[in-house]
Parts: C-alpha cells; sequence; structure tokens
C-alpha cells in the first residue's frame, strides 16, 4: 500500500469533516493521515479515539476528545480496513483495535472507510487473517472451537502474550477460499464462549474511499 494512496484517502475523508461534528476516530496508517488532515483543517471537531495511540494524536493535534460513555450518535465515524469487499464488508483488526472500531462503527450515522484499490477482495479470510479477540483465559477452548469449524488459528504473539488496549488475546483465524457468508462465519464465531468481537463488520460501512498512488480516489458505492 503506497503512502500516497494512503494519503489521498484520508484527505479525501476530512474534507467531508463539517464545523461542530461528532466523530468516530479509527486506527492505522491510513487514519493517521486523515487525522494530520483534519487537524490541518481547524475545525471545532471531537470523536470518540478506538486507540490510546489514536487518543493521544487527537490530543496532540487539538482534536477533542469524547468519553465514548457520554456518547449516543456520532455524526461519521472514518477508519480503515485490512480487506472489504465491492459491497463493503470489512476485515478489520491487524492493529487489533477491532473491539472498539466496531463499537464506534455502530454508533455512527455514516461509516467512511478508506483503503486503497489492493484492500478489496472478492472474499474476506483468505488472503489476511480474520482477528477473533478473545479473553485470555478462554484461549485454548476457543482455539479448539475454531479448528473445529475449519479455521486455521494463530495466537497472535505466541509466547510473547499479545494484549489489545482491552487486555484481551487476539487470534488471527484464515479459511481457505474465505468465507462465502461473512455475516454467518460472524455469528458463528461471536457466539463461542470467551469471544469479545470478531474482526469481520458486515453492515456498518455506508461507504469507501480508496486512494490511488497517482493521488486520486476511488468510491465504493461507485
Amino acid at each position: 500500500m503506497s503512502d500516497a494512496g494512503k494519503r489521498a484517502a484520508g484527505e479525501a475523508a476530512a474534507a467531508m469533516v463539517e464545523d461542530g461534528m461528532r466523530l468516530g476516530l479509527g486506527t492505522g496508517s491510513t487514519v493517521a493521515f486523515f487525522l494530520d488532515a483534519l487537524g490541518a483543517r481547524g475545525l471545532a471537531v471531537s470523536g470518540v479515539p478506538t486507540s490510546d495511540w489514536t487518543a493521544q494524536r487527537c490530543r496532540e493535534l487539538g482534536i477533542g476528545v469524547l468519553d465514548p460513555g457520554e456518547v449516543t450518535r456520532l455524526d461519521l465515524a472514518v477508519d480503515g480496513a485490512d480487506e472489504l469487499t465491492p459491497d463493503l464488508a470489512l476485515t478489520k483488526g491487524g492493529g487489533g483495535a477491532h473491539l472498539r472500531e466496531k463499537v464506534v462503527a455502530s454508533l455512527a450515522d455514516r461509516f467512511v472507510v478508506i483503503a486503497t484499490p489492493d484492500k478489496v477482495v472478492d472474499r474476506l479470510g483468505d488472503t489476511f487473517p480474520v482477528p477473533v479477540e478473545v479473553v485470555p483465559f478462554a484461549v485454548p477452548s476457543v482455539t479448539r472451537e475454531l479448528e473445529a469449524l475449519g479455521l486455521e488459528v494463530r495466537v497472535r504473539g505466541g509466547a510473547d502474550s499479545y494484549r489489545t488496549d482491552n487486555g484481551n488475546a487476539v487470534l488471527d483465524c484464515r479459511l481457505d477460499g474465505g468465507f462465502e457468508d461473512p455475516e454467518v462465519a460472524d455469528l458463528a464465531i461471536a457466539m463461542l464462549t470467551g469471544v469479545a468481537a470478531t474482526g469481520l463488520f458486515n453492515g456498518l460501512a455506508t461507504d469507501a474511499i480508496l486512494g490511488r498512488a497517482d493521488g486520486g480516489v476511488e468510491r465504493l458505492p461507485a
């Protein structure tokens, strides 16, 4: 993924923000360009950050930080994606923030995904694994159940015990050929005892801005 493409997508998303908006603020390298562009506009906006890193960057840029417990709706959420399909199903969580990202996206009237065209795939879960956030105590049992569903499972960080900002572990799960129906897959995985959230986002994204290496953008739906 080129920085030029990330920057183009981030700047296009920042141009959508209006003064006084309450925002959902995602996490990741493409979002970093969005935050920089948003901060440069000098608008009176505030948002709910989806990670400690995003919260700190907002403070540095003068973007107000909202307490999620005091927010019932957001005007706009902007976040990246590790993969997306043409109908805007997403895989998120490469950075381990997908639980918070899903909460924030569900509060937004509009959820815009910023990415580059190479992130668009026909099926999720094949080329990029789907992250599953799991309570640490349940990692062995959830791993067995995911493998019983036919998934290849890797504990993120291995013996180094990777943890999210929520203190949970992440299991990265891949399915040969990808998920035929990501909604069904999301429900099946989310129902396993010990799972906090999957990285499958269905029915949440309303738009996608895909930044190209030449500085132009493409939009989904077209």
